[in-house]
């Protein structure tokens, strides 16, 4: 991206990334801060946007999420890798540097990809090296020192030590508590010279304690010397400290081996770390000022035609505020450009705002192509710009000799070569990605040669495809933008009544010259006021008989777009509630069907089990041949004829149209009632309900001479009984009722085989067996129930226990089954 220093100097782009580094945590992130420069990939400055929102998310829901106690360890870290040794403290800031990344990967990685992708694509680049946390914390305490723990060969050495320290001083204590050297001590106390304990004796009783003298005092009174009788133990402990630093050096040399090892993946975990606090950085700069994320847009393929609405502009700031100025007292000021027009014309008093409202869109531009997010409202968008040059102030220069309007001039030409010269290179397209904001165009010189020349200046820009933000006192340069297409007039607003500035930028209305206004409400003699006007001359007085006609057309446009934004308002409301009122009719409709639908299969599905049932019930108990094909042929014909209905409703639900009303709702059966008549699908029985416990879903009916408890889901409502005649139920498909099952003959089985059966079958299933057994005289039955986990063999000996048709029972002998068979004694009939 080519932007001049001297523009980014003018928009004070340093002072926001100096802010922006005040947010980051350490040295590499600020740097990288510092470092900040706009880009011109629209791909890559979209990407920096959603990271920069994410990392503003991130710090609004879980702001203890930061880098902890990492530092800028690159260096040290290369220092290992070329096989340098480490110090201890250093050591410990690479420790916490792994321990900061590890958990900050921990973190990140359990966030949701949506929105915080851009920040866990980052969180993978984090290395996790715990061997080395762990190794540096064996080795190195929180104070820097190497640890006893370190290797077993310093700990040995440290209590070695230990021990010849403790002789040392044994033995000089000795000497100074001996009365043969108490005449010659000049004080009873060990000192250290050049690392090596002594004793101060006075100079005169050197014969009396012989050694080797290490220092004196300045008078020459007293002696320092280390007594012959320790030098051998001195010499003992000094080499045991330096075996001790020998094995230091070792330790941090192994140590500092391993950061080498892994020293590139330390680096770019650094690296991916410092990119990490820039986002927070952003995102806490974001969250300060209240900035929002631009749209941002390609120039170069965005529409540009008149009468476009200012939303849909390239360039379009919604309540923009500048950065740099008070927050709580800044006025903010909407700006558009690029779409109806490409130039905007800003006119007004001084220090009204023009120059304000120039650098704000330079500036947001600018950290906008940064990835940081801008001080503006919602729907704000901002295109890509490669080009942005600036030319505001008075830069008037004694030294070099040079004019207000000579320096303005200066710039001016190179600008205008260097948009020359983009505009060569972008041949493809009319439209340049460029931003030029000149500040008081054609100031400094004579008016009228002044106007002229800002107007040609102006036509070049416009020639070149470029955007253009200019500030102007010329009354000319008003009527040209108002008669010029791509060029529109603005003004910053003003008060008449206060004789202040508002500070905002009214887009479509040039300024009026306010001069004679703010004299006559200060108190100047009329007559003055009027001897003035009869000065201007009627070019000028038509000028602003112009402005006032615009103004008053601008304030009845905005009453009457007003008033169609209203209707427009009005209109969206009632279509947006008449689409919600037939999307609920079509839920509606469609839940019914579904119900219905499912309500048929349900009754197919309960069909099918009781032909599945009736099937494995063969397997334990005879039933004729005949009776089961007649069974299975009615339940064909059911399941065929509930198929066919629901065919047909399908093809009624294809066939309905959209708005038709829904098919009525079906009612649920009335819930079973002692006094119904009912068949017990499992045993094919028929019966009467006795009473209902609707906690255990059972039922106690009445069959014949016995009375049996049942499932619920067992029972189907019979045709007979004054509750039964009573009922109202859907049209549904119910099981055919099956006939009477035929008096047991005398070839029933001796056993039962129940093995596999699931647990809530074998109450019936044994009940019906047991009837049947009894009513073919057999005297004893064998029960098969397999070992198992020994539900079945419980549920079997709970019903023998109770069933009246039962004397006895007990588990089968060895040759019998064992626990896996119950033997069963029946009553005589």
């Amino acid at each position: 991206m080519t932007i001049e220093p001297r523009t980014l100097h003018i928009l004070e782009y340093a002072k926001i990334r100096d802010r922006l580094a005040q947010h980051t945590s350490f040295s590499a992130s600020r740097q990288l801060a510092l470092q900040l420069q706009p880009d011109d990939d629209i791909d890559a400055i979209r990407r920096a946007q959603r990271a920069t929102s994410a990392a503003r998310q991130l710090f609004d829901t879980y702001p203890d999420v930061t880098i902890g106690g990492a530092r800028d360890v690159r260096q040290p870290v290369t220092t290992a890798l070329r096989g340098g040794v480490l110090e201890p403290s250093v050591l410990l800031e690479v420790a916490a540097t792994l321990e900061a990344m590890r958990q900050l990967r921990f973190r990140l990685l359990k966030l949701p990809d949506e929105p915080y992708g851009p920040l866990i694509d980052l969180g993978y680049a984090l290395p996790e090296l715990p061997e080395i946390e762990n190794a540096i914390a064996r080795t190195v305490d929180p104070n820097g020192e190497i640890l006893d723990s370190a290797s077993p060969a310093l700990g040995k050495l440290r209590a070695e030590i230990r021990i010849a320290h403790s002789r040392l001083m044994e033995r000089l204590q000795g000497i100074l508590g001996s009365s043969q050297y108490a005449s010659a001590l000049q004080e009873p106390i060990i000192t250290m010279r050049d690392g090596r304990y002594v004793i101060p004796i006075k100079a005169s009783g050197r014969r009396t304690l012989r050694g080797i003298v290490h220092d004196q005092s300045n008078t020459g009174a007293t002696l320092f010397i280390e007594p012959l009788q320790t030098v051998e133990l001195n010499n003992s402990w000094r080499e045991l400290q330096i075996a001790e630093q020998q094995e230091i050096i070792r330790i941090l040399q192994a140590l500092s081996a391993r950061v080498g090892e892994d020293g590139q993946s330390i680096l770019t975990g650094v690296e991916a770390l410092a990119q990490i606090d820039l986002l927070f950085a952003k995102g806490r700069y974001s969250s300060q000022l209240n900035c929002m994320e631009p749209e941002i847009v390609d120039l170069a393929k965005h529409e540009t035609r008149p009468n476009l609405r200012p939303e849909e502009s390239p360039l379009y700031l919604r309540k923009a505020r500048h950065p740099l100025l008070n927050q709580q007292t800044v006025v903010p000021t909407d700006v558009w450009l690029g779409g109806e027009f490409r130039v905007l014309l800003v006119t007004g008093p001084n220090t009204g705002g023009k120059t304000v409202a120039l650098k704000t869109t330079g500036l947001l531009a600018l950290m906008a192509q940064s990835g940081m997010h801008i001080p503006a409202g919602d729907r704000s968008r901002l295109p890509v710009l490669r080009h942005i040059f600036a030319d505001i102030g008075d830069e008037q220069s004694i030294e070099q000799s040079l004019s207000t309007f000579s320096s303005h001039m200066t710039h001016i030409i190179a600008i205008l070569d260097a948009l020359a010269s983009a505009a060569r290179t972008n041949r493809s397209s009319s439209c340049l990605d460029a931003l030029v904001l000149l500040d008081e165009l054609g100031a400094g010189t004579d008016p009228t040669e002044g106007a002229a020349l800002a107007r040609a200046i102006i036509e070049r820009i416009l020639d070149s495809g470029a955007l253009c933000i200019g500030t102007t006192h010329y009354a000319e340069l008003k009527a040209y933008a108002h008669n010029t297409p791509n060029v529109q007039n603005s003004s910053v607003e003003f008060d008449e009544e206060t004789l202040r500035p508002t500070y905002r930028l009214q887009i479509g209305l040039p300024g009026r010259s306010n001069a004679l206004a703010i004299a006559s409400r200060l108190g100047l003699n009329p007559e003055i006021i009027a001897r003035s006007r009869s000065f201007l001359s009627s070019e000028t007085e038509q000028v602003e008989d112009l402005l006032a006609s615009i103004a008053r057309e601008r304030e009845v446009a905005a009453s009457e777009q007003q008033e169609a934004q209203a209707i427009r308002v009005e209109a969206e409301q009632l279509r947006s509630q008449l689409q919600e009122e037939l999307q609920d009719l079509d839920r509606e409709r469609e839940q019914r069907l579904q119900s219905f639908e499912r309500e048929l299969d349900d009754e197919l599905r309960s069909l099918r089990q009781d032909l599945r049932r009736l099937r494995e019930d063969t397997r334990s108990v005879s039933l004729t041949r005949e009776w089961m094909q007649q069974a299975e042929e009615r339940l064909k014909a059911a399941g065929d004829t509930a198929e066919r209905q629901r065919r047909e409703r399908r093809q009624q639900r294809q066939q309905q149209p959209q708005t038709q009303a829904p098919a009525p709702a079906l009612q649920p059966p009335r819930p079973i009632q002692p006094g119904d008549q009912v068949h017990i699908a499992s045993v094919k029985l028929d019966g009467e309900v006795l009473s209902v416990d609707p906690d255990a879903n059972e039922a106690e009916v009445q069959v014949g001479g016995f009375r049996m408890t049942v499932d619920l889901r067992e029972l189907r409502r019979g045709k007979g009984g004054a509750s039964a005649q009573r009922e109202t139920r859907p049209v549904q498909v119910a099981p055919p009722a099956p006939p009477r099952l035929p008096t047991p003959s005398r070839d029933v089985s001796m056993q039962l085989d129940m093995r596999g059966m699931r647990a809530n079958e074998i109450e019936s299933l044994l009940d019906r067996y047991l009837n049947d057994a009894y009513l073919s005289n057999l005297n004893e039955v064998r029960l098969v129930h397999g070992k198992g986990t020994g539900t079945l063999r419980k549920i079997v000996r709970d019903v023998l226990a109770t069933h009246p048709l039962v004397t006895s029972y007990a588990p089968g002998i060895g040759g019998e089954g064992g626990d896996g068979v119950t033997i069963a004694r029946l009553q005589r009939r």
